[in-house]
């Protein structure tokens, strides 16, 4: 486990900030900017030092008789923007990550999780190994300061809002690496994020930060379900999970089917195989309601649902409506309108209507190991 606490001012902004998570998988520090997560995560990293404790797998690393000191913490950090030596080469910028590993431990069997040629190929460095930052575009400089951190050897790794600087399209490009890297990693991840389509991907847990407190903590899929807009999701934004296995490929057709728990969900095409279990991301603005199946519809994804719970405010103009399909749930966004023409209740059996061409092709995937279940990515 990673048990953490910490309480103190900076500046005028106060922290009290508690929580405890497994210390394994990607752990997502979720809220608006300002909330405290940077703040959180430099405690976590011993560079900012406040009243509290951190435990990390039973080592004391913070109490009131101890403090660890940031570069014996075994701690890899990686920044908003790429912090490379200028003058190095990308290989000798991974060179000085293996230094700092060596220096942690001296005398010990101080390795990194993956070796380095296994991070080079992890995260694609290869083709720029021998250029300095200055050649390198900005998803590639971070690829590289990812690769440096892994090569310190850490036992955690922290990495503050990495996708940040990024533009969309350089975003996407390295979102996969940063799914290969969670899904081949022995030590735990706390991501910080205010982005949540990145959350939804990366993300195992969230801990919702708000005001520089904790004010949730759960499964992503559970808190996917609970967030809303005063966790700075925008209403577009908010969304569910749901887990599937790849049915099959049509390669004329350019689609992919998955069976979630018996019924099929079209998405576009996927380059996963057959058998591969996978979770998707559904925003509750794509989900429509019907209470008969329809027919001579254009939408391709038809779920058989359960009308779980309602919630519709009286001065809204929208309102959420939880569907149960099989053991999952999901939202839909629907207008108050709707609600009181279909007469929806809780209980009623329905049917949830999901576009094919809602699923971005490029993001809100993330496939899982089909016998552990933990994200294979």
């Amino acid at each position: 486990m990673i048990e953490a606490a910490f309480k103190g001012r900076l500046g005028g902004f106060d922290l009290d900030a508690c929580f405890a998570v497994p210390a394994s998988g990607v752990t997502a520090l979720f809220g608006p900017s300002g909330s405290g997560k940077t703040s959180i995560l430099r405690c976590l990293a011993g560079l900012t030092q406040l009243d509290g404790r951190l435990s990390v797998n039973g080592e004391v690393w913070q109490d009131a008789r101890t403090f660890v000191a940031p570069h014996r913490r075994e701690a890899g950090y990686v920044f908003q923007s790429a912090t490379l030596f200028p003058h190095l080469s990308v290989a000798g910028n991974l060179a000085y990550g293996e230094k700092r590993a060596a220096a942690r431990r001296r005398g010990a069997a101080s390795q990194p999780v993956l070796d380095r040629d296994a991070i080079i190929d992890l995260l694609g460095l290869a083709p720029f190994i021998d250029r300095r930052p200055s050649d390198l575009s900005g998803g590639e400089r971070q690829r590289v300061a990812i690769g440096r951190a892994l090569l310190a050897a850490p036992r955690l790794l922290l990495m503050d809002e990495p996708l940040s600087a990024l533009d969309a399209m350089t975003k996407a490009d390295i979102l996969p690496y940063l799914e290969r890297l969670a899904a081949v990693a022995a030590m735990p991840i706390v991501y910080v994020s205010h982005d949540i389509g990145e959350v939804a991907r990366l993300a195992d847990r969230i801990v919702q930060i708000a005001g520089g407190r904790v004010v949730g903590c759960g499964s992503t899929a559970d808190m996917l379900e609970r967030l809303g807009l005063e966790a700075g999701v925008p209403a577009f934004e908010e969304s569910a999970l749901l887990t599937g296995v790849i049915a099959s490929h049509d390669t004329a057709l350019r689609l992919t089917r998955v069976d979630c728990g018996g019924q099929s969900l079209t998405v576009p095409p996927l380059d996963l195989p057959v058998g591969q279990t996978i979770r998707v991301r559904v925003r509750a603005r794509d989900v429509a309601i019907a209470l008969q199946r329809p027919s001579g519809i254009s939408i391709r994804n038809i779920l058989d649902a359960t009308i779980l719970t309602i919630d519709a405010a009286e001065d809204a103009v929208h309102g959420d409506v939880v569907l149960g399909i099989g053991d999952a749930r999901i939202k839909s966004r629907i207008t108050r309108e709707a609600m009181a023409e279909l007469a929806l209740k809780p209980g009623m059996p329905a049917f949830a209507l999901i576009k094919s061409v809602s699923f971005d092709g490029r993001r809100g995937y993330t496939a899982r190991d089909p016998e552990t279940g933990a994200d294979a990515r």
